[in-house]
């Protein structure tokens, strides 16, 4: 059925913002963001409201064993695989109000608006929330989308700590998420993510809609470096075995790692010991991030950086440790799925272009086990992952619709 053919399919624009608004108020910060961690009371209120919400909306809940939700509308024939959308509701700490929240609400507009119009899919529609999608407490970042796709197993994503130690599993269990259901091993007919770019594209060529096709492959990184304590002020420059001058070095080599058409490369960590205003630095503790669109140049900013590493502690008598702790391949989206966004966005009138996610959504690891595709909506500035990230409502309102008409299509199909 062509969009054309369900012209009284519409969503609410002032509903959706209402909800994005109110959800907001969770974990409100005095600069205008929202800081609500994963897996702390802050992320239980956020899934208490949608569960409410949803509820409210005539859906039936579950919930996995790694806390991912599932919100389900049913259709007319219940043993059709469900078209499935949805996001994340946590956040970093100094985050925004439509970074994953976006997509979530998105998707419970468009049960919502099904419900407006009395219209029932053949398959069942559903709405998701991924835990801890930001990595921010328990790295990496997507765990529990990421046993959803096979990526993970599950005793893996339960046993991540925080820098208290406190486990996956106990903090899911200390907020009440610790659903009894299988996690993945299910078909899904297909899924959609709506989301914020994060990123200034769509706003500097004035488009409306991103058609993501894909999203760019990641690996992330904790170096340790070892040098030698020893006292500012007696030891001379050319004895030091100072371990902040290696990782300040690789620093520097990093940032020309990443300036390659395409290259990411994010040093977003560092501590140094003993913390000490005149004791010359033994020990350093690092994160890396490299990003690449292309797997093989991904690996070639891999073996950049180890040489480089390797070069630094030899020449100031070093240790380096290096442990990759993620990687996550380039994730090329369903071509059906990015086609039906792309027909939406024209039939709907909105300029729109095709993009590659510089970021990486939960989407990328759904994507190894259902057709996927996502929809991106400009963001002001390109600015995320701070509490001044903001979008308009006509925008989110434009990629909802979207949403709504590519889902309702893939479930009648």
């Amino acid at each position: 059925m062509a969009i054309a053919d369900r012209p009284n399919l519409r969503i609410d624009s002032d509903r959706l913002w209402a909800s994005l608004m109110e959800l907001a108020r969770i974990g409100a910060t005095d600069k205008g963001g929202v800081c609500r961690i994963a897996l702390t009371d802050l992320d239980r209120q956020g899934r208490d409201l949608f569960v409410r919400w949803a509820k409210e909306a005539g859906c039936s809940i579950r919930v996995d064993k790694v806390g991912n939700i599932f919100a389900r509308r049913e259709g007319r024939d219940p043993a059709k695989p469900p078209v499935m959308t949805g996001s994340h509701l946590d956040t970093q700490p100094t985050g925004g109000k439509f970074d994953g929240a976006y997509g979530v609400m998105a998707g419970l507009e468009v049960v919502r608006a099904l419900n407006d119009s009395g219209y029932v899919t053949e398959a069942p529609i559903e709405v998701a929330v991924w835990t801890n999608e930001e990595g921010c407490r328990f790295a990496p970042a997507m765990v529990a989308s990421g046993v959803f796709g096979g990526a993970f197993e599950l005793d893996y994503a339960l046993s991540r700590t925080d820098r208290d130690g406190v486990s996956f599993g106990d903090a899911l269990k200390a907020i009440g998420y610790d659903g009894s259901e299988p996690v993945g091993g299910r078909k899904v007919g297909a899924f959609f993510e709506a989301h914020i770019e994060q990123g200034p594209i769509l706003e500097r060529e004035a488009r409306t809609i991103g058609v993501v096709t894909g999203a760019q492959g990641q690996r992330w990184y904790e170096i340790s470096w070892t040098g030698m304590e020893s006292h500012a002020g007696t030891t001379p420059m050319e004895g030091r075995r100072d371990a902040l001058v290696g990782a300040a070095e690789l620093i520097v080599a990093l940032r020309r790692i990443g300036e390659r058409p395409n290259g990411r490369s994010t040093v977003g960590v560092i501590e140094s010991q003993p913390q000490s205003r005149n004791t010359i630095p033994g020990r350093v503790f690092m994160t890396v991030d490299l990003r690449h669109p292309d797997n093989d140049e991904l690996g070639r900013m891999d073996a950049e950086l180890r040489a480089a590493a390797a070069d630094i502690a030899r020449r100031h008598r070093l240790e380096a440790a290096i442990e990759q702790i993620w990687h996550f391949p380039a994730s090329p989206f369903a071509k059906e799925l990015v086609d039906s966004v792309r027909r939406g966005a024209v039939q709907a009138g909105h300029a729109h272009m095709d993009i590659v996610s510089g970021a990486g959504h939960d989407a990328c690891y759904v994507s190894r086990v259902a057709p996927t595709a996502m929809i991106f909506v400009p963001c002001k500035d390109g600015i995320s992952h701070n509490e001044i990230e903001d979008a308009t409502q006509q925008d989110a309102a434009a990629g909802c619709q979207i949403l709504l008409h590519a889902m309702v299509e893939r479930a009648d199909a």
